[in-house]
């Protein structure tokens, strides 16, 4: 619903009259996807060949200063894992975002990880944060309760800060980290110290959901495509970032378009690639793309403690087919049923006059 309100639905009739006085072909596709992410449980992804487990470590080191540097085994390659987990463990700590440091891709340092794909790296990368972060915060409150003379059940952490419950007493994150490094004043039976590790297995796939519509034109004298709007609205569960989210969203409908549009792989009969530069294969620039609408509607998912689904694929899986559903809708009054990605000019042109002539 909020999709067809954004692409302005109903004015599409007249829009597509528009177009046709102009010897345009006008149309409107959509796509409706929900994709199975976050791999997955180890059993299951084992069962389904993927030959390893599949859940993620996660450390978290904090510094005597009270700074804390994060190690993760998901790789960003450009995701802004760097923000993201960040923020994450900066939120639970109640400590200012630019006292965490994120180390990733380093196989010196990183104990170990199984990566980033299938939008996994919040939903269970992030998820081994937070478990790390639960380890340190009990611990917190073990440390905290002897330093103030106080039963462990009644210390609460919020805030950045351990309180005895139901009193003014209270230490702050950094005053507890000290403690643990220098333990003048300290629990017997605790380690000095004040790093964790976690390793999470999730319980389930997470499930983003969503909608895209796109609207094209496609000129009847050179079947040349212009992609003049584009909606999209998703559920990825608990959004951390929006703008980091939004781009990964941008980046993923570009792609789509590409694929649609423009982008072809050939080999001839030897095997041999002769799309192999770009002065052969095509790639969307900005002028092949239109601004797109994206926004999203926030269902948590019940697998994990963030809510978090992930949407690093969201953007071409629903992309490539609502532009070739709207390319199929443009040339229908033609007779035309079906259109093969990529849908370029030169072969839209064919397919429009085969469709005349018959």
């Amino acid at each position: 619903d909020k999709a067809l309100e954004l692409v302005d639905y109903a004015g599409f009739a007249a829009r597509r009259a528009a177009s046709e006085a102009e010897g345009k072909k006008r149309g409107i596709g959509f796509a409706c996807y929900i994709e199975a992410c976050g791999l997955a449980p180890s059993q299951l992804a084992i069962q389904l060949g993927a030959g390893v487990g599949l859940y993620e470590s996660g450390e978290i080191r904090v510094n005597p200063t009270g700074n804390v540097t994060v190690f993760t085994g998901s790789h960003s390659h450009g995701q802004g894992h760097e923000t993201t987990f960040a923020q994450v463990v900066s939120d639970k700590f109640g400590i200012p975002f630019e006292d965490v440091e994120v180390v990733h891709g380093d196989t010196g340092r990183v104990e170990f990880g199984l990566g980033t794909y299938g939008s996994r790296s919040l939903a269970v990368g992030g998820s081994a944060l937070i478990g790390a972060a639960e380890k340190l915060i009990a611990k917190g409150k073990k440390i905290a309760a002897h330093m103030l003379e106080a039963d462990p059940e009644a210390v609460e952490f919020a805030d950045g800060d351990f309180v005895v419950r139901d009193s003014n007493q209270s230490l702050s994150f950094g005053e507890v980290a000290f403690a643990a490094y220098v333990p003048t004043n300290y629990p017997t039976d605790l380690e000095p110290g004040f790093s964790e590790k976690a390793f999470y297995d999730p319980e389930n796939f997470t499930y983003p959901a969503g909608t895209h519509i796109a609207e094209v034109e496609v000129d009847e004298a050179t079947g040349v495509v212009k992609l003049v709007n584009f909606v999209a609205v998703d559920d990825f569960g608990h959004v951390v970032n929006p703008m980091i989210v939004d781009g990964q969203v941008h980046g993923g409908v570009a792609q789509g378009a590409g694929q649609a549009l423009l982008e072809h792989g050939i080999y001839d009969e030897y095997g041999q690639l002769v799309t192999g530069s770009y002065m052969d294969y095509c790639m969307p620039r900005a002028d092949d793309l239109p601004s797109f609408d994206f926004s999203t509607v926030e269902v948590l998912c019940a697998n994990n403690a963030m809510g978090v689904k992930g949407c690093g694929e969201a953007g071409s899986v629903g992309s490539c087919a609502a532009i070739i559903n709207a390319l199929v809708d443009a040339l229908e009054p033609l007779g035309v049923k079906h259109v093969d990605m990529p849908a370029t000019a030169e072969k839209l042109w064919r397919i429009m006059n085969e469709a005349k002539a018959a």
